[in-house]
């Protein structure tokens, strides 16, 4: 029994120790977060060279600063958090990912930014929706065909509907282009 004892006080001390370290750390990504919702470049400099990690951090609703820049389509930290390492593969805690929000914005500059950083082309959110479905569901032609350029699979399904890209493409009869640009570009698996 004593050991017992002892096995869960050494745990609690350590979990209680830890505790403060993490909570250090919490101030500096509010900050952080704060600095990018309100375009302060100086704040967010600094953070980032002190503690270069600190670039995917997420605010309370679990967003990325790299998706609280592609949601309001601002160009230059979009850029800036790509060029300062932000991952463009992190999730929010919602599922979303930064190429799925910006290509359902029609955000072209994001998109390509995204996919030379090496943005996971057929990732997908908590519904199950690509970057390409996403653009196909709003009619993005332009990012559709970014999309494709870069090996997006137009036949991988959500798990919403079980629908993909193709599949919306077809049933919205004002997305013709965007299903053609879809045919020219790939063959249905059969």
């Amino acid at each position: 029994m004593r050991v017992r004892q002892y096995v869960v006080m050494s745990v609690l001390a350590a979990g209680l120790a830890a505790a403060p370290a993490a909570a250090q750390f919490a101030p500096e990504t509010d900050r952080f977060i704060t600095a990018v919702k309100e375009d302060n470049g100086a704040v967010a400099t600094q953070l980032i060279r002190t503690r270069p990690t600190i670039v995917n951090s997420r605010d309370y609703n679990g967003d990325t600063a790299l998706l609280i820049a592609i949601n309001r389509r601002d160009e230059d930290w979009t850029l800036f958090l790509l060029s300062q390492g932000a991952d463009p593969n992190v999730a929010a805690r919602d599922g979303q990912r930064p190429l799925i929000a910006a290509s359902r914005l029609g955000f072209t500059t994001a998109v390509a930014q995204l996919l030379a950083r090496k943005a996971k082309v057929d990732a997908t959110n908590k519904m199950g929706e690509t970057a390409l479905i996403a653009a196909v569901q709003q009619r993005q032609l332009a990012v559709v065909r970014m999309l494709l350029a870069a090996g997006a699979n137009p036949d991988k399904a959500d798990s919403a509907a079980g629908y993909s890209a193709r599949d919306y493409a077809k049933r919205d009869a004002r997305s013709r282009e965007i299903l053609r640009l879809i045919e020219a570009n790939t063959k249905p698996k059969a």
